[in-house]
């Protein structure tokens, strides 16, 4: 831990009072209460909706800085986190496994924790990360060579650290922990690398494991350090040994339904993305080519650990289409409680909250090649001429054959969340129109090495626009606006019931629009590209907004031709907060306020 601060802030800090007790009551009750955000998704849920309206659409023109933070140093690279804000203090992660406590009303650091990284580590797709989780008077977040810390909330110094994985194997981890019934839940990342994804539960106080669940079948869980249950049933849908490099990592973290009492971890691509490897033709007896339980969404028992249900949104996966991507709980506009979730694929999805069964999809965005539709089972309609083709079957045997495809393997939707609206029921997709060219090429498993078999290049599709900010209703799938925007939207989206909708851009616009008809009602330019999550929180009877800003992430790395459109745009590092002037919401809300004419002139 490193005190950054004035030594008066140390001192103050030091004669604080101890800090309150997060309970599960208080992360429950997340959405509800304004005064704090203490999840990631404000409420475990993930509607990333908020009941303030004290800034709305007659005001919020007069939204200002309050203050802003930067977190310094060289080590800026792609911020993608979510600030939680309690006892009046913002804690917010950074890249490089950074971690920050920021004074809520001046923007002073109070303390920062920078993890000490190992030589070799293996991120993916930048050295981001995504956010904390408060629980008791403690704050947890991963790092990037695969560990889950523990920190003080008051102090910053380490409670207790442990090893989800082996960075060295290809490991890391990037998401916000979740935390249920006094547990830390956390994924892996690693896909790329050959990894076997797996959700594993710890207790909050003390780091011991309770359950961890791998979930690729063939694998053992364990519960209270025994071996519990195998996932699947090996070599249903893999062939031969290659489900002990399946993929399937749980890069994106999960959702916690309370109804329920279900957790909800999507997962991602099998590994190699070279289909032809793992049998993904035609199916043959005993084996469906499937690949479970890869690109899919999966139902938890949070007290054991054990799949409850499965949704597989892209079996056969060949196009490193995710199925990590956020699964919101929310209930319909004729009472029904479902899940949604916009998958890598491009396709929305309504699931049963019961079970996870399949109720609808619809395509979000323009133009999908790789399959034609979704069943009535919810199995992708695929356009085998699509596929990339099988390298055996080349004639020099080092290269399938070539096809578009869209979307492009950084998927409709990546990592980027969206929003639900309670008031207008109406999701918030921020979405991508790319394709890309990929084949398939030979590989093989070699630990701590890229496990593709594949290439690719990402190119946009349309001339005036690549990022979409969709407002998608989940009762029909009907797009009711669409935001365009020049370059990719690799933000988070955050909507309240002032009838607002927030989010960022990598041009650095800090954005409002209308939820109602996407109108732009307010843009502020923060000087860097904004990948972050926007959040909103009411301090003494004032609502605040912030939001990270600081260019980075998979675009950049492997963005391909769209990568040279935004390579002009500026890193940084800035956590940016906003608020409307307390004298000029008085003068709105009253005019007559204003000082005679006599007073006003005088010297």
């Amino acid at each position: 831990m490193k005190l950054l601060g004035a030594t008066a802030i140390a001192a103050i800090m030091m004669t604080l009072p101890a800090v309150a007790q997060v309970t599960e009551e208080d992360l429950a009750s997340d959405q509800t209460v304004t005064q704090t955000v203490l999840t990631n998704g404000m409420g475990r849920d993930l509607q990333r909706f908020s009941p303030l309206d004290q800034i709305n659409k007659e005001n919020v023109s007069q939204l200002v800085p309050a203050w802003a933070f930067s977190m310094g140093g060289e080590k800026q690279r792609g911020q993608e986190a979510q600030p939680l804000i309690y006892d009046g203090i913002m804690y917010v992660t950074g890249s490089y496994s950074r971690l920050y406590a920021i004074d809520v009303n001046t923007g002073d650091e109070l303390w920062q924790y920078d993890a000490r990284l190992p030589e070799g580590i293996l991120p993916c797709c930048d050295v981001v990360n995504r956010g904390a989780a408060i629980y008791g008077d403690k704050i947890f977040f991963g790092t990037l060579d695969a560990r889950i810390v523990a920190l003080d909330l008051k102090t910053g110094d380490v409670v207790w650290r442990d090893q989800i994985a082996d960075y060295k194997a290809g490991y890391s981890y990037t998401a916000a922990p979740l935390i249920v019934d006094g547990m830390v839940i956390t994924g892996n990342s690693g896909g790329e690398f050959g990894v076997v994804g797996e959700v594993q539960a710890r207790n909050a106080d003390t780091g011991e494991m309770v359950w961890t669940r791998p979930v690729i079948e063939g694998h053992m869980g364990t519960l209270n350090g025994e071996d519990s249950t195998m996932t699947g049933t090996l070599n249903a849908t893999w062939p031969g040994d290659m489900w002990k490099t399946g993929g399937g990592a749980t890069w994106l973290g999960g959702s916690y339904d309370a109804d329920t009492d279900t957790l909800v971890f999507g997962t991602g691509n099998p590994a190699p993305w070279n289909s032809h490897l793992r049998d993904a033709g035609a199916p043959t007896e005993g084996n469906t080519g499937d690949n479970l339980y890869a690109a899919s969404r999966l139902g938890i028992d949070p007290k054991t650990g054990e799949i409850k249900w499965h949704f597989q949104s892209t079996p056969r996966e060949g196009w490193d289409y995710d199925g990590v991507n956020e699964v919101v709980a929310f209930t319909d506009s004729e009472g029904a409680k479902k899940f949604a979730t916009a998958d890598r694929n491009g396709f929305f999805y309504v699931l049963n909250r019961e079970d996870g069964a399949f109720m609808n999809a619809w395509p979000f965005v323009k133009d999908i090649t790789w399959a034609s539709g979704i069943d009535e089972t919810g199995r992708p309609i695929f356009n085998e001429d699509n596929r990339p083709g099988d390298p055996s079957a080349a004639t020099e045997g080092q290269k399938g054959e070539t096809v578009f495809s869209a979307p492009g393997f950084l998927g409709g939707k990546n990592w980027m969340p969206m929003a639900y609206s309670q008031n207008t029921g109406l999701f918030y997709v921020p979405s991508n129109e790319w394709g890309m060219d990929i084949w398939n090429e030979p590989v093989a498993y070699k630990q701590g090495a890229a496990y593709l078999g594949s290439g690719f290049t990402i190119k946009p599709m349309y001339e005036d626009h690549i990022g979409s900010l969709k407002a998608v209703d989940p009762m029909t799938g009907e797009w009711k606006w669409e935001y365009k925007n020049e370059a990719p939207l690799w933000s988070g989206v955050m909507t309240t019931a002032g009838g607002l909708v927030f989010f960022g851009t990598p041009e650095g616009k800090f954005l409002a629009l209308d939820d109602e008809t996407g109108e732009e009602l307010w843009s502020f330019q923060t000087g860097s590209g904004i990948v972050g999550q926007p959040v909103t929180w009411d301090m003494d009877g004032q609502q605040y907004v912030s939001i990270v800003s600081g260019w980075g992430g998979a675009v950049p790395l492997w963005g391909g031709e769209v990568a040279s459109k935004v390579n002009y745009l500026n890193q940084g590092g800035m956590v940016w907060t906003f608020r409307i002037p307390t004298a000029a919401s008085s003068a709105a809300a009253d005019p007559a306020e204003e000082a005679p004419a006599d007073e006003a002139s005088s010297g």
